[in-house]
């Protein structure tokens, strides 16, 4: 259980809309990079082998093999750097941590994929839509009681 004041004070810095993934998937999460005065995204496409903390703190680490080397990045989720997370396939596991798999290579390290029926998919996206509409009114009658 956390305190409400400190919900309160980070309250302004979370992200509106966090992004529904599970340790296990596939994904692809695009990364703001600062070089000099110039910015660009870069996607880091690996399997969420980890989630942690809660609230602002709350973390995901995302493996991936580059050139025969394992690499995993820790990402903050409500870090303004990371732009979004792009659920690519979900995997089938039975761990919250898969550091299991720092350990394997090749086939061995290959998660079965889990398979969501089309009516469930469609379901899912239903109530998500209904969600954001039901925000967008909110917000339009807070906006209309200001004025």
């Amino acid at each position: 259980m956390r305190n409400t004041l400190i919900d309160a004070a980070e309250q302004p810095y979370r992200k509106a809309e966090l992004p529904h993934f599970r340790v296990g998937d596939t994904v692809s999460v695009a990364v703001k990079i600062v070089e000099g005065e110039k910015e660009r995204v870069q996607n880091f496409i690996g399997v969420v082998i980890a989630r942690r903390g809660q609230g602002l703190t709350e973390t995901f680490a995302v493996r991936r093999i580059v050139n025969n080397e394992g690499v995993e990045r820790v990402f903050p989720l409500h870090s303004p750097k990371v732009l979004s997370v792009d659920v690519l396939r979900s995997g089938v596991v039975r761990r919250a941590k898969l550091y299991y798999l720092r350990r394997r290579f090749g086939k061995r390290a290959k998660l079965r994929e889990r398979r969501v029926s089309r009516a469930a998919r469609d379901a899912a996206n239903n109530a998500q839509s209904q969600q954001e509409d039901e925000a967008e009114t909110q917000a339009q009658s807070k906006e209309l009681a200001e004025v």
